[in-house]
């Protein structure tokens, strides 16, 4: 079996536990794929544990961002926490678009904590078909 290991897991976990859950004005960064299908691109945000009404998504331009807030869960005054390893706070992620996509036309889906966008790319960027056309007004130039 192959498998993948990585030394600085702990380090990162130990950093995020020291520094604390992130702000608004200091995010954690949140993990994503971004593929192409078809005739659009599509970008998955993992989120799991965060309600939909606590992601916040804006395009202005080309700049697609990406807020979410994952809030503690209220536990009773006599429940003592033995390990806490699921990160809690403001999660943040900005993309640059290219201005092949139609920014105008993103649709966003939310399903078992994974947030994810359709993008579809412009007309004016799908490969077409020139048709050349047979000229009867041929001119000769002559110097």
């Amino acid at each position: 079996m192959l498998m993948r290991t990585d030394p600085f897991r702990e380090l990162d976990r130990l950093a995020q536990q020291m520094m604390g859950p992130g702000t608004w004005s200091r995010p954690s960064a949140m993990p994503m794929d971004a593929y192409r299908e078809g005739d659009e691109y599509v970008v998955a945000f993992d989120l799991p544990g965060v309600s939909a009404d606590a992601i916040d998504i804006d395009v202005e331009r080309n700049m697609l961002t990406v807020k979410a807030e994952r809030r503690p869960t209220a536990k009773a005054g006599d429940v003592q926490m033995e390990l806490s390893e699921r990160p809690l706070g403001a999660f943040s992620r900005q993309i640059v678009l290219a201005d092949t996509l139609d920014t105008e036309r993103i649709e966003a889906d939310y399903e078992a904590g994974v947030l994810t966008l359709r993008i579809p790319i412009a007309e004016r960027a799908k490969p077409r078909k020139i048709s050349i056309g047979l000229g009867s007004d041929r001119k000769e130039i002559s110097g």
